[in-house]
């Protein structure tokens, strides 16, 4: 699950769960997606919002042994179906977020994890003792358009090839070196307190939620049409 932390003008988004794997099923899908509605409901001229988890994973991805539980073929692609259709939900509601957001990778991000991660406007990460993973191509699953879009928008060239085709496990110092990141820290409470010093700086520039959205969707249009969303004019 998760909670949602207000302080002053900042949200601080802790993912919390059992084995702290934050695997990604409908009620942490749910929970996530309400926290954002509440943040985006209680936001003000200059918030923002920083995500952290916590535990050795950010986030490890889609809750398998929930989609495997079930009791047929066709149940099990439908469970498939329901977390793809929650994380193509949870991307829009970040991408129509009115406030800055941070990524604090302070563990593991597999798969959904990296989408998760990639969600937000900034990424910070650990130096060594995290790292991000596709792990689609290992377990012989397609990439849907929407994430692909995302991967498009959000890392360029052989930076998103290296992730995607060769299913890299990238360690936090070369994450930033392939600009995925924008910064790495050497333990789990120094990215911590980097994202939310990142999301106090943004929120002093007390910029108009609304408009920073809309810019943000102008930024990332093709993702922002593949999703269905569209910019409207301020």
């Amino acid at each position: 699950m998760c909670s949602l932390e207000k302080r002053g003008n900042l949200f601080i988004l802790i993912l919390t769960g059992q084995n702290g794997e934050h695997r990604l099923n409908p009620n942490l899908f749910s929970s996530i997606i309400s926290a954002l509605s509440r943040a985006k409901a209680e936001s003000t001229r200059g918030s923002a919002l920083v995500t952290v988890s916590h535990g050795k994973f950010f986030c490890n991805g889609f809750d398998l042994d929930w989609v495997n539980a079930a009791g047929s073929d066709e149940e099990t692609q439908q469970r498939f179906n329901l977390l793809l259709d929650n994380l193509k939900q949870l991307v829009l509601a970040f991408i129509s977020l009115p406030m800055p957001t941070i990524a604090a990778v302070n563990g593991h991000a597999a798969a959904g994890g990296v989408v998760l991660a990639l969600c937000h406007d900034y990424v910070l990460m650990r130096r060594h003792r995290s790292v991000l993973y596709m792990i689609d191509l290992d377990l012989g699953i397609k990439i849907p358009e929407p994430f692909m879009a995302l991967f498009r928008a959000k890392i360029s060239g052989s930076a998103r090839r290296d992730l995607l085709l060769r299913g890299l496990k990238i360690k936090g110092e070369e994450a930033l070196k392939m600009g995925i990141v924008e910064a790495v820290y050497d333990g789990e409470e120094e990215v911590t307190n980097a994202g939310i010093k990142m999301a106090d700086d943004l929120a002093k520039r007390n910029w108009h939620g609304e408009v920073y959205a809309e810019i943000r969707k102008g930024l990332y249009s093709e993702l922002c049409d593949i999703l269905g969303i569209a910019s409207i004019p301020i």
